[in-house]
């Protein structure tokens, strides 16, 4: 069943920030705002979650998917993060960049580069973004939403 949620962009809405994340801890699919497009996610650990984005999309198996944290702390948990790199992370977040760093042992192995073990890690500037992963507490697995007739034209 779906659901549609019309949030106010500048002060989200604490229930359906609320109900947007019991969706994803139920293990649904969700559409969401991010600072430079909308992205569809899951829960990082659902495996069947993850496969129904990619049949949204109409992804391969080869298709890396995103991790959209918090804040650095939460990405120091997902990724080898050093001094160099760390100090280059916080000058360019929050914001709509996407980082391709080194994984840690905490992401599922269906997530990572299969030869690099690379994740692509995000943090947001969407203030309906960052209320959604306060309230989830953990990081989103996304993808941005391009689905199969946009991206013929693109």
């Amino acid at each position: 069943m779906a659901q549609f949620f019309n949030l106010n962009t500048d002060n989200p809405q604490h229930r359906l920030v609320k109900q947007a994340a019991n969706i994803v801890r139920e293990g649904g699919v969700i559409v969401f705002p991010t600072d430079s497009t909308y992205a569809i996610g899951c829960q990082l650990d659902n495996k069947e979650a993850l496969m129904r984005i990619r049949q949204v999309r109409q992804l391969d198996e080869k298709h890396y998917f995103t991790l959209i944290c918090r804040d650095l702390s939460e990405i120091s948990t997902y990724a080898n993060v050093d001094n160099k790199t760390y100090r280059l992370l916080k000058s360019l977040t929050p914001g709509s960049y996407t980082f391709l760093l080194t994984a840690t042992k905490e992401v599922p192995r269906r997530l990572l580069h299969s030869k690099r073990k690379t994740i692509g890690i995000r943090v947001p500037s969407c203030r309906i973004c960052l209320d959604l992963l306060e309230e989830l507490g953990e990081p989103l697995m996304s993808s941005s939403l391009i689905l199969p007739e946009d991206s013929e034209s693109m």
